[in-house]
């Protein structure tokens, strides 16, 4: 894999492509964009890479959307103690990214993004009531965490969690970006601990608003006029060719 630099301005233009389509896919369903920016970046750089580059526009962009959707948060803290333990999450995930070697990192990635097809495709309808997701929350969040901090992806468990609740769009678009914007915050303290979070990573990262910021309001005209499912068939269609890609690169 090759070195993210200022230098590369193919490599620069996949990642402002990936962050693009990432922002449209958050602009229709309020989530989702590391599920495609973080497997595109990957596909050229690594993994590691893809996970810090992402810190800074997730952040911006999930600080946004909290304000936005202010008006739509659930009471109770419920939003906060998902939030909290996904930063406990994040940190565990984080060490687990700088210590495992690169390969297993990739893979893990790519068996995060088929866990979440499958449950995508296995089990739409599931629901949990709200007696239940109470006392779910922290597991669902740390367990979010950890895999947003080992691999940018933390859907399988965070998105699954809060769609089986049947919230309605806006109080879930509130609750997942307090989740992230929070979580990010941990993030980029510990990546900076490591050094996996550099000035030229997180100027990078800040510059990709431009087109992300552009996109959402795309993603939020295509969330209101097409079927979500529709929409989810395509994105998963998508990610299991960025699979392919990857596994591809890894090992042949």
């Amino acid at each position: 894999m090759q070195q993210l630099s200022i230098a590369d301005p193919a490599g620069l233009a996949a990642v402002f492509v990936a962050l693009f389509l990432g922002g449209i896919l958050k602009g229709a369903t309020g989530a989702g964009l590391p599920v495609i920016a973080i497997p595109v970046i990957s596909a050229v750089y690594d993994v590691r890479i893809a996970v810090a580059l992402m810190v800074m526009p997730n952040a911006v962009t999930n600080f946004w959307q909290v304000w936005k959707y202010r008006a739509d948060r659930i009471e109770g803290g419920f939003g906060l103690k998902f939030a909290a333990s996904g930063v406990a999450g994040a940190i565990v995930g984080t060490s687990l990214l700088v210590w495992l070697p690169i390969t297993v990192m990739q893979l893990a990635m790519v068996g995060i993004i088929i866990c979440y097809i499958v449950l995508r495709l296995a089990r739409p309808d599931v629901q949990i009531g709200a007696s239940r997701a109470h006392a779910l929350v922290m597991p669902a969040g740390f367990t979010g965490g950890v895999l947003q901090g080992a691999t940018g992806i933390s859907a399988p468990a965070s998105v699954t969690f809060l769609n089986a609740m049947r919230m309605p769009r806006m109080a879930f678009i509130h609750t997942i970006s307090s989740f992230f914007a929070v979580m990010c915050v941990g993030q980029a303290a510990v990546q900076s601990y490591y050094g996996l979070l550099t000035p030229e990573i997180a100027i990078l990262g800040l510059s990709a608003l431009v087109p992300m910021f552009l996109a959402l309001p795309v993603g939020e005209w295509i969330g209101r006029r097409f079927s979500a499912r529709t929409f989810d068939r395509v994105i998963m269609v998508f990610l299991v060719i960025l699979s392919i890609r990857l596994v591809w690169l890894e090992f042949i």
